[in-house]
């Protein structure tokens, strides 16, 4: 494993930790404000995941470990001094406990400036945190109350909305009823626990436009 930074030169406080600013690499969005001593570091390095010292346990724990909304690592960035980090990750989930996508949803001033980036990533964030955390009046709670059934019926529906605008050839109708797919299929995604890394691995890994690929194999891009 090569590193760009020497690890020696960081230095953790008087307790042996280094506070780890935790961000969303797409959006920039900061997640959650965590710690991490020699060995987490070291196992967020080597994993790839996030892996924190838990000052109030005086114990190590790694991100998703019972809730499974993993933080898959992409970049690590130390400051001028070598006294805090930034981790960049790729969240499979909520990164508040509270079913949040951040632990920073407490606004306490808006100057107006540019809304929060929208990405699918952050909706199935949101998504996934309505199923860990319900909230009455959701409609995505409700789906998930309704259980997988409920979901694939709207799954199809969906399916058979888009071909219908298609067929029209009604692009504002199409364009709709494709976006209503796309959030459902996400709630499908949640329901079974599927990440949208993992579609995109699996795009990725099939890496064709231009021939039929079946399921579970690999075709030359």
């Amino acid at each position: 494993m090569e590193y760009q930074f020497d690890e020696g030169a960081l230095r953790f406080d008087k307790d042996g930790l280094i506070p780890a600013v935790i961000q969303d690499a797409d959006t920039g969005r900061v997640l959650t404000l965590a710690y991490m001593n020699r060995e987490s570091l070291a196992i967020t390095l080597e994993e790839k995941r996030t892996c924190f010292f838990s000052r109030s346990r005086q114990a190590l724990w790694r991100k998703g470990e019972t809730s499974g909304n993993v933080q898959r690592v992409v970049r690590v960035t130390a400051d001028c001094d070598g006294d805090a980090l930034i981790v960049e990750v790729e969240p499979s989930g909520p990164a508040c406990h509270t079913g949040q996508e951040s632990c920073f949803h407490h606004t306490l001033y808006s100057g107006g400036g540019a809304p929060e980036k929208f990405t699918l990533r952050s909706l199935y964030a949101l998504i996934a945190g309505r199923k860990a955390k319900p909230q009455e009046g959701s409609y995505t709670t409700y789906l998930f109350s309704k259980g997988k059934e409920k979901i694939l019926k709207k799954v199809g529906e969906e399916c058979a909305e888009v071909i219908i605008g298609a067929m029209k050839s009604n692009r504002t109708e199409t364009i709709n009823e494709i976006a209503d797919l796309a959030y459902h299929l996400l709630v499908l995604m949640a329901e079974q626990d599927i990440a949208p890394e993992e579609i995109h691995g699996e795009l990725e890994r099939r890496h064709v436009v231009d021939h039929k690929v079946k399921q579970g194999t690999v075709a030359d891009g």
